[in-house]
């Protein structure tokens, strides 16, 4: 339980309907969090456990989750799905892109939501979370930027009460967020507005990374984008790998170790953990899949259920799920796709041409 009494901006309170604060508490209560990470055995010790595992032990009833990577890059998706199969509910996310968050709606796992941009750019936007922001199915506990959410990640990761910026003075998000205050640069006499944006503080999060050894030391590529700050920030941080490396590979190929054992407290081989996304590297985003979820989303809550229950509920772990996408052709072609977009590999000859998804569609095709 928090010593400390919370104060909120009691307009955005008022903007968005929250009767009872004390749902926002926890999630900017860093010296709770702080004190969470302290207690954690910060031993170098064996950690890994299989993800069903890590999702029964640490992701509790109520949790905040925190989302990682982006959008559909490198992102946690496979441990975000076997939450909602273990039927975990009263879930509130946060993340910058927030594009994960639908499929926790469908089936009343995430009533709550700390909102920022839900979509896949060129995809589409998320218009079934739109639809169940109005129907109330959904609950927007505080809505944010991409820049001032990042910066509430990495005063937590920092061990801050919070930060001052100038982000948010130009636009209405004050008024629709019960965190953030506009307050005068206590440097200055009058006549600098700043905003003060607290530290952010998730129970849970996934990280989806290339590789890591049985300690947690994880190596990845491509853009962090909050990922740094929020395995600095979260009371509980499970990392999911594509592969489990030594040690000693570790030491020798530092390169893109970024995230130490330290933080970590279970470590999951899951290769394919980012499918249908996108693994830099590794593997290419099942485009057509994300363009039929983007049109499920537009067509109203029956199609999605019907989307979400043939993807999550109905597979039994990730495996499943690479059979209905498509198997080792999948897997093959998805795995050349990727390097040649990089350039890692001679692209002469490999074409990234489609045809976009339809009703007409074969059933059984997304790449």
């Amino acid at each position: 339980m928090s010593s400390f009494q919370f104060e909120y901006n009691q307009e955005a309170v008022k903007n968005l309907k929250i009767e009872d604060t004390s749902i926002l508490d926890r999630l900017v209560d860093y010296r709770h969090a702080r004190e969470a990470r302290h207690k954690k055995d910060h031993s170098q010790r064996d950690k890994r456990m299989s993800l069903s595992e890590a999702v029964a032990e640490y992701v509790q009833d109520g949790d905040i989750l925190g989302y990682t990577g982006f959008g559909y890059v490198r992102t946690s998706l496979q441990s975000d799905w076997e939450v909602i199969r273990q039927g975990k509910k009263g879930l509130q996310s946060i993340g910058s892109p927030n594009t994960c968050q639908s499929y926790g709606v469908t089936f009343g796992n995430t009533p709550y939501t700390h909102a920022s941009y839900a979509g896949a750019e060129m995809r589409g936007y998320d218009k079934y979370f739109s639809e169940n922001i109005k129907s109330g199915r959904v609950k927007i506990l505080s809505d944010w930027s991409h820049g001032l959410m990042g910066l509430g990640f990495k005063a937590a990761q920092l061990g801050l009460p919070g930060v001052f910026a100038k982000s948010g003075l130009g636009s209405d998000l004050v008024n629709y967020n019960p965190y953030l205050k506009v307050m005068n640069n206590p440097m200055v006499k009058n006549g600098d507005p700043c905003v003060f944006v607290p530290a952010l503080c998730p129970d849970i999060t996934f990280i989806h990374v290339h590789a890591a050894d049985m300690y947690g030391n994880a190596r990845f590529f491509g853009p962090a984008v909050n990922d740094l700050a929020l395995a600095g920030a979260t009371r509980k941080l499970v990392i999911t790998a594509e592969e489990i490396v030594s040690n000693t590979d570790i030491r020798w190929n530092n390169k893109g170790v970024q995230i130490p054992f330290q933080n970590v407290d279970a470590v999951v081989e899951l290769p394919y953990g980012a499918a249908p996304g996108y693994m830099p590297g590794c593997y290419y985003w099942a485009r057509r899949w994300w363009e039929k979820l983007f049109t499920m989303m537009s067509e109203g809550q029956e199609h999605m259920d019907k989307y979400v229950r043939e993807w999550i509920i109905d597979t039994k772990d990730t495996r499943d799920v690479l059979k209905k996408l498509g198997g080792v052709d999948f897997m093959i072609n998805q795995k050349r796709l990727a390097k040649a977009a990089e350039a890692d590999n001679e692209d002469s000859g490999v074409s990234f041409k489609y045809e976009p998804w339809t009703p007409n569609t074969p059933p059984d095709v997304f790449d």
